[in-house]
């Protein structure tokens, strides 16, 4: 009986990439100088402040769509001359 040989099957091997040295990082200034509070974005500033009217007052007690939320939001903004507008 002849017996049979094993033959090994060399995998490649890819060749190692080179690595670029790494670069230096320099930190970033941080701006600490306070310029005061910004306005709210897009000129619009609510204020509730001093109210007592519920969530429930405002939406009423049954669910509803936000859509139909944010339709009573403004609404109730209006109506209360609560912006700056």
């Amino acid at each position: 009986m002849a017996v049979k040989k094993k033959t090994t099957i060399k995998k490649k091997v890819a060749p190692k990439k080179k690595v670029a040295p790494k670069k230096k990082v320099t930190p970033k200034k941080n701006a600490t100088k306070s310029k005061g509070k910004k306005p709210a974005f897009g000129g619009y500033a609510i204020s509730f402040a001093g109210h007592k009217e519920t969530v429930e007052q405002v939406f009423g007690n049954k669910p509803i769509a936000p859509s139909e939320m944010t339709k009573k939001i403004w609404a109730f903004v209006k109506s209360k001359n609560l912006s700056n507008r």
